[in-house]
């Protein structure tokens, strides 16, 4: 990985997230978490998220309007 977060192939590598393996599994955090809400969806009801509509969460985020992503991996 660079420090720009792109691979060494100059593409971002995807994001995995999963319960499974996340610290904050079994918290309060998970009621509000946004993995437990798009995992609650219906299986059929897709979320898909861009790379530009993930660089624009985390804007959002960092300016307080919505909440931070808490999944974080657990070391394995």
């Amino acid at each position: 990985m660079t420090s720009s977060g792109m691979g060494s192939s100059g593409h971002t590598p995807p994001l995995t997230i999963s319960c499974g393996d996340c610290v904050m599994q079994h918290t309060d955090a998970c009621e509000d978490c946004v993995v437990t809400f798009i995992c609650d969806r219906a299986p059929d009801d897709a979320v898909v998220i861009d790379a530009a509509e993930a660089r624009a969460v985390r804007l959002l985020s960092g300016a307080g309007l919505v909440p931070v992503l808490r999944h974080r991996r657990a070391a394995t």
